[in-house]
This record gives C-alpha cells, structure tokens and sequence, in this order.
C-alpha cells in the first residue's frame, strides 16, 4: 500500500484561472493544485511558442563557427554520443545535418561495456581514423581527463551537453551546456537532443526552421525518452513534434512504430515513452546503440523494416531479462524473507545483465515503496544501479559509502556504481547503517491526487477538455483524481482474465473502472466493500466515437486511517530488525489471544492480502497494523499459514487439532518484553 496525498485545489485560485481563460474549471483546479494561483502562472506554464535564440546559449555562436568551419575545410569529424534514447536522437539529428551538407562525418557511441562518455580507448581509435574534430552530444560535461587527452592527441573538441558540469570544465573549443555557471539562456532543461537541434539551428544561421521541420520529431521522442521536464521550451519541442511524427516520412520511425503498433493511431507523450523509446533504448541494452542510429537513418523500407525488427527482439530480451532478474530475486526473499525489512533493499545475483538492472530496480521501487539497489556481479567486478524518492537521495547514499565504490555517479532520484565483488556485502552493511544514522523514519512512497473528483464532473466534456493541459511528462504528469467511498458492485474479468474491470456505483452514478495487470481472483476486495480509488483518465475512439476510461492507480478500503497505518508498518519493521522498542510499544503490538483468534479466523484457505486482511480488522479496538504482521508471523511459526512476502499474501494450512499459541518463541519474547497478554 502506497500513501496517498489528495490535493486541495484553493478555489479563489482555480476561478481566477477560469474566468480569465479559456480552460475547463477542471483544468484550472489541476493548476490550482499543482500550485499555481494567476492565469500568469497558468499562461508562463503552458504557453511556449516557440524555442529561445540558440545564440543565448554559453559558447554556441563558438560551436557553430568550429563545426562551419570544419565542414567547410574538409576536416573529420565525429560525432560522439550515448547509448540511450536521448544520446542516439542528439546523434541522429546532428550527423544528418552534417552529412546533409556534405562534412566528412561519421558517429561513434560506445558500447555500454564502454561504460558512460568518453574514454580512451574510443579516443586514440578516433585519433587512428583521422578524426581532427571530435563533437560530442549528450555526454562530454565532465570528461575532464579525456578532454586532455584529446588536445594532447592533437584533436579539437566541441562538447554540447544538459548534464550538471563539476567544479572545473573540461578543456575544450566549445562547451554547450546550458548548467554553466554563466550561461544566460532562459530555459536551462532541453535533453542532449534538444541542445543538437539547437546547435543545428546555430549553424544554419540561427532560425531554427528548417532544424524543427528535419528533426523536430526526434528531438521529441528524445525529450519524453529522458524525462526531462515538460514544461517551457520543452513543452513546445514535443507538442510540435507529435504533430511531425503523425505525419513522418522517415522509414525508420514508420518501421518501428508499425513494430510498435502505433501506426495510424493518435500519438501521445505516453505513445512515446511505452511504445518508442523502450524500442530504442533496447538497441544499447541488447545489443549495440548503432543498429537504432542505423535505422532512424535508413532509407530503405525493407531494411528499415528489418531493423524495427531487430529492436523488436531485443526489446523482447529485455523483458525476459528483466522477469528472471526479478524471478531470482524473490526466491532471494522466499529464502531470507528479512530482507524486506531493511530500510533500503539491496540485492545482488550474478551476471545480471547491466543494463536491465536500472529498469528492475524501478519496478521493485515501485512494488514495496522504498529505495532499491540492484548488483550485478560478473567476476571480480560488480556493478550496480539504485533508485530512489523524497529525501533519501541516491546520490548522498552512494556518496556516503563511496569508500567501496570503484566509480559513482547520480542525483537525487537514481545513481549508478560500480566496486570489487568482495566489497559488496560490506557496501550493503554500509547503506543500511547510513539509513538508519540519516534517516531513523525513512520516506513513504507517495501517490498524488490533484483532487476528489466528485461524481458529477465525470462528464465526457470535462475529460476531454485534459487535452489542453498536454502534453503530460515530467514535470507535468497525467491528472490523477480520487473517488472516495465509492461501491463495489462487480469484479469482472477482461482480455480472458489478464486484467480486471470493475463496476461501481459513485454517488448516483454507476462507473467502470480498469485495472491492468491484475487477475480478477487476485483482486482483493469484494463487492458490498466501500472502496477509495486514485484513477486516470483517458479517451479514445470506438467506432468513430469518443469513449472514457477510468485507469485505476491505486485503491484500498475506505476509512483507512493512512498515518496510523505507516507509523505501525515502520514499527513493524524495527521489530523485525530487532530495534529496541520500549515496553510501551511492545504492549501495544502484542496480539491478546482473543486477537489472535480473530485474526486468525479472518484468513481463508485461499491467498489474502495483507493489506485486505487488515481492512477487514480495522474496526476492532486496539487493533493495528503491526500487531496483525505479528500475529501472522506468530501462525507462520507454528505452521498455520503460509505467508507470500513477495506478494505480501496469507494463506490458512489445514491442521488438525488445536495449536498451542503461547508455544510461539515470538509471542513468548514480547511477553518478556514487558506485553500483558490476557
């Protein structure tokens, strides 16, 4: 269960934004409680018109010179990326243009084996090849050492670049970024992509024209792909480039989003970051970056066809890559199910593939609220990737145990690392020794709600009038509303029982929720259950015809007091770590027999959640989260139930005869512990 934060939109703010617009009072109160509180602010967020003068930009004029000049003189040059979504669009977009107007130019990305950025093994290759230029494009900010090394070679260097610069800037004919100290452009979060596109601006004289028109497109997809914020030049970047990607002419990006599925149908920022950039993204992971480079490039349908193919495969491998990653995982936890209750979870496994571990930490994140790091070990070496949220910053852990690591890097939501194989198990003792120095009560992962959505706004009208608040991202997510004490009338099963709809009654209104990726007999409530649910919503077309759905984030049982709930999960967890706990707790967590009964009465023969066990204990007195996760650990000692830590489900065994409660070494040691059990 996940906390749940419900935004009160203040009113004086939403009609100060509708009476001097043209927005729904629903887009407004969204505004409102995504704070903004004028028209002015509204305006400032969603109006963008057009990019900033690329020559506004630190070092750009200088760049665009070099790179004219080098074309013009017959010079190599090479454009040098990254092998993410992002750094394969920066490159796309700038090698076209060269090649276009006729530079001697070739790309080069590394390999993820390579590692991250520059290094000198590419550097004296390039130097081989003859390359006088070398330009890189989303990377280069702090390659210090290999900057250098490239004017020790002889070579001229242009770095364009979003990253955070360090103290010191690498040396260097140019440096486009706009994270310089005095840089004065006025919108500082373009992707590498977008900071390409600029630069192709630059060089043909400072209209960005003709730059949008070729690559605006790319410079869109690179944009969702790097979740950068969606807000000023970037809003408009990918505004304008869903309309250039709905009409492309490119092979390459017709070939992959016909892969995709996506052909013919109406793109969206979500179009993007599920269906194109994974594809993408999947060439680096499995494979190398070139064969994306290679197809956004082609010409050819049939061989771009082949390629979108290729991506396709290898999307499909990171899939299976990431199950089994995941698979191992929680048979880690059937083993030791302890490992839950650390502070920040940390698990390694062999010869995990490295560039799946980012994406399988997200998910773990996601499934138990709390930062993850995962650890591949391949030999002598390991690497590692870790995610994050709220106050605990990935960066400052990582910083804090950097005494293990062999190299780190991050910020305050994700960080990635690499260190010996022997130093692991002492690099997890260390992260959870900074946990619990720094952070005694760690973060709950949050879900917010821009507002109660209350049953007579859910018109098709008010929906779709969202659409003037798109394109959604970063910095700019879909609105999720909440519908509290809502019915459950019917549990039905969709696409043969792979997902769940749900028929409730709202009010006067009878609604359908859907509930992906959850089977019908997994979802834990039953009808008759007064139920709270965070929702999406989303239109699309049915035989020509707009039609809503109601995309369920999150639910639970109403009247859950959410603070109560956190506070006695974290005990529960100190207990499990075997933190001191005054007498005073260990009363209020110990389990009467008369509880113990109850509880134990409440569980079925089939699996039950946790969370929908406690649901249906709330109205006893005394009762609290805690005190149930022991009880049930009490049955689980004396083997009269299965618990699932991984899906945090119970099951009754069948027994005979009656069991002996206070045999439970557990209940005996609260009791000791200063517990007065009746």
């Amino acid at each position: 269960m996940k906390k749940w934060f419900i935004h009160q939109p203040s009113e004086k703010a939403a009609d100060a934004i509708r009476s001097a617009s043209d927005l729904s009072l629903l887009c407004a109160q969204i505004l409102a409680s995504r704070g903004m509180e004028t028209v002015q602010d509204a305006a400032a967020f969603l109006q963008c018109d057009g990019l900033a003068d690329p020559f506004l930009t630190a070092d750009m004029q200088q760049a665009a010179d070099i790179l004219n000049a080098a074309l013009d003189q017959g010079e190599k040059i090479c454009i040098y990326g990254d092998y993410d979504c992002d750094g394969v669009m920066a490159t796309v977009i700038l090698y076209s243009y060269l090649s276009e107007m006729g530079a001697d130019v070739i790309y080069r990305i590394p390999e993820r084996e390579e590692g991250y950025g520059l290094n000198a093994a590419a550097i004296a290759q390039m130097h081989a090849d003859g390359v006088s230029l070398i330009v890189t494009v989303d990377n280069g900010i702090t390659a210090i050492e290999e900057a250098a090394l490239i004017a020790d070679l002889g070579m001229h260097l242009v770095i364009t670049d979003h990253h955070q610069p360090l103290d010191t800037l690498p040396q260097a004919d140019a440096i486009v970024d706009a994270h310089r100290p005095d840089d004065s452009s006025p919108f500082h979060l373009l992707c590498g992509a977008g900071v390409a596109l600029k630069l192709v601006a630059a060089m043909d004289g400072g209209d960005d024209t003709m730059a949008l028109e070729q690559f605006g497109e790319l410079a869109a997809i690179a944009t969702v792909a790097d979740v950068v914020s969606l807000s000023g030049e970037n809003r408009y970047l990918v505004q304008l480039g869903l309309r250039l990607l709905a009409n492309t002419e490119r092979p390459g990006l017709l070939a992959l989003l016909e892969t995709a599925g996506l052909l013919g149908k109406p793109f969206t920022a979500t179009s993007i970051a599920f269906g194109i950039a994974p594809r993408i993204n999947a060439a680096g992971r499995f494979g190398s970056p070139s064969t994306a480079v290679e197809l956004l490039l082609c010409e050819d349908p049939e061989e771009a066809g082949h390629l979108a193919q290729e991506l396709e495969r290898r999307n499909t491998a990171r899939k299976a890559e990431e199950q089994r990653i995941l698979e191992q995982i929680a048979a880690q936890v059937a083993e030791a199910p302890e490992l839950l209750t650390r502070r920040v979870l940390v698990f390694a496994g062999e010869n995990w593939h490295h560039g799946v571990i980012g994406i399988a930490a997200s998910r773990l994140e996601e499934q138990f609220g709390k930062p993850i790091i995962l650890i591949t070990i391949e030999g002598d070496t390991a690497r590692g990737s870790m995610r994050s949220f709220g106050a605990f910053s990935a960066f400052q852990c990582l910083n804090a145990c950097r005494k293990y690591l062999s190299r780190y890097g991050g910020h305050p939501g994700a960080g990635g690392f690499s260190l010996p194989a022997k130093q692991v198990d002492a690099f997890q003792s260390a992260v959870e020794a900074y946990a619990a120095s720094e952070f005694p009560e760690m973060p709950d992962l949050a879900i917010e709600a821009d507002l109660l959505l209350l049953p007579q706004q859910i018109t098709m009208e008010n929906m779709m009038s969202l659409s003037a608040l798109a394109p959604f991202g970063e910095g700019n997510p879909v609105p999720v509303f909440a519908l509290c004490h809502a019915v459950l009338r019917e549990v039905v099963p969709l696409a043969k029982g792979a997902h769940t709809k749900l028929r409730i009654t709202y009010g006067p209104m009878a609604l359908e929720l859907l509930l992906f990726r959850v089977r019908p007999e997994a979802f834990p409530m039953k009808p008759g259950t007064i139920c709270d649910f965070l929702v999406n919503a989303e239109i699309s077309t049915f035989q020509g015809k707009p039609q809503l759905s109601l995309i369920i984030k999150d639910y639970r049982r109403s009247g859950l007091k959410q603070a109560k709930y956190f506070a006695a999960k974290q005990t529960y967890e100190k207990f499990c770590r075997r933190e001191s706990l005054s007498a005073a707790y260990c009363r209020a967590i110990t389990p009467s027999r008369q509880e113990l009964i109850q509880i134990y009465q409440r569980i079925p023969e089939s699996a039950l959640s946790l969370d929908t066990l406690f649901g249906g204990l709330q109205n006893l007195p005394e009762m609290n989260y805690c005190k149930m996760r022991i009880a049930v650990d009490i049955f689980s000692e004396l083997h009269l139930v299965q618990q699932n830590r991984w899906t945090e489900q119970v099951t009754r065994v069948s027994v005979q005869g009656k069991a002996d409660l206070q045999a439970s070494k557990l209940l005996q040691g609260l009791q000791k512990k200063g517990a007065d059990v009746s």
